[in-house]
């Protein structure tokens, strides 16, 4: 029988503490293979610091973190994060504007910001070109990042944190930015990668339920760094659950695989 893979996620009465403040308080929190999750909750409630604890940048102050079935702080950090797709708005401000779509996903194979540091074999460039194709954006292969919209970039970067086969993949408010057509585009593009068994572990941050894409299995929701609910996100993303979290009455309504929140 082949060896069951690693928790994903694991954190164990997680505190993370800044000059005089709390940021985190007590998470615990496990993501298990295959499940698809999304974390929802105020401006600093902390979430952007989980997504930075789960990426190996930040450690916890207290407790313990397990990523892919090692701890943090009794690893290797640079050899983990080889494991760990990203995509995030900090990213972008570190890739160069001038070089092409396929340049900057084929990079991320290796984790690097630009394609020259070492010579990258054939199936590697067509493997590039094809995570483009896709996600339906074949016909940006050759056009400069830079002249790019910030939708085609998401899509772009999403291509990226997969090139490298991760076993846990991280998102931190893909949909930001968007118009709607391209928010649409990339939630739609994110709902057949949840429907893959094969796709891995995946962690998505936003602030609207309306971003949670078609097959994701759970949801978290944060408040002041403090965990209100976890579990299966039909289960979580009730009227009740986001008006405590969010500190105003708010109605959650469902139609077929997508959310919607309104004022009560």
């Amino acid at each position: 029988m082949p060896d069951e893979p690693p928790t994903a996620l694991r954190f164990e009465r997680v505190d993370l503490d800044r000059p005089g403040l709390s940021v985190l308080r007590q998470v615990d929190w496990t993501v298990e293979p295959g499940q698809r999750w999304v974390v929802l909750g105020p401006n600093g409630s902390g979430k952007t610091t989980m997504f930075e604890l789960a990426s190996g940048y930040l450690h916890p102050t207290r407790g313990a973190l397990h990523i892919l079935g090692h701890e943090l702080g009794r690893v290797d950090v640079r050899r983990l994060r080889e494991d760990i797709g990203l995509v995030s708005t900090a990213l972008v401000k570190k890739l160069l504007p001038g070089i092409t779509a396929t340049e900057i996903v084929v990079s991320g194979g290796g984790g690097a910001l630009e394609p020259w540091w070492r010579d990258y074999a054939p199936q590697e460039w067509d493997r590039a070109r094809q995570l483009l194709v896709e996600a339906g954006f074949g016909h940006l292969a050759e056009r400069p990042f830079g002249f790019l919209s910030d939708g085609e970039r998401q899509q772009v970067l999403l291509a990226r944190a997969l090139m490298a086969r991760p076993r846990l993949l991280l998102l931190d408010e893909p949909a930001a930015g968007l118009d709607l057509g391209g928010r649409e585009r990339l939630i739609s593009y994110l709902g057949r990668l949840a429907s893959d068994p094969a796709h891995p572990a995946t962690v998505m941050i936003t602030h609207h339920v309306e971003e949670i894409p078609p097959g994701f299995t759970h949801a978290l929701l944060l408040r002041a760094g403090t965990v209100m609910a976890a579990g299966e996100v039909a289960e979580v993303i009730t009227s009740e659950a986001l008006s405590e979290t969010f500190g105003l009455a708010l109605r959650a309504d469902r139609v077929g695989a997508r959310w919607s929140c309104t004022a009560a």
